[in-house]
């Protein structure tokens, strides 16, 4: 379970009534600048940032232990569904893109029929895994969980680590 710590933004009701839980829109209390790997100046991300505009990093999670509003939290995924969503996120895209190429180049010679194979192989991909992860009900249950509320004496810790 790969851990961190989050602080509670909103609460609405669940819609089930015999769950008495909440569903907390959570966001992830940064520790450096900007998020990514603790310098702060010269990286060259921030004009990605400013260029794009960086978005809320706000997310939901089921608030079976009754936090708060403001409150810090613990909040945990699962390691193999971060994986397996790496996997069908860029893995499977680059492959249809390569399987499309390579179909083309069978039939013709032209680079820029190529290209454009590769191009639309690539958008079937991204479609594909769109279609896929909204029909299928394991991506629901690997959802965020609010594990505890966070002990600011107490360092966060992970399941797999040595002592």
């Amino acid at each position: 379970m790969i851990e961190e710590r989050a602080v509670i933004l909103s609460l609405e009701s669940n819609s089930s009534p015999a769950d008495t839980s909440s569903i907390a829109t959570l966001e992830i209390e940064r520790k450096t600048a900007c998020g990514l790997c603790g310098q702060t100046r010269g990286c060259g991300n921030a004009i990605w940032g400013k260029l794009f505009a960086h978005r809320s990093t706000a997310f939901k999670a089921n608030n079976s232990i009754h936090a708060s509003v403001g409150q810090s939290v613990i909040v945990g995924i699962n390691e193999r569904a971060l994986l397996w969503g790496a996997l069908l996120l860029y893995i499977l895209p680059l492959v249809t893109m390569l399987i499309a190429s390579i179909l083309i180049m069978q039939w013709t010679d032209s680079n820029g029929i190529t290209m454009l194979a590769a191009l639309i192989g690539l958008v079937l991909g991204l479609l594909w895994v769109k279609g896929f992860t909204a029909m299928h009900q394991y991506f629901v249950l690997q959802q965020p969980v609010i594990l505890r509320l966070a002990d600011d004496d107490r360092p966060i810790t992970f399941a797999n680590q040595l002592n």
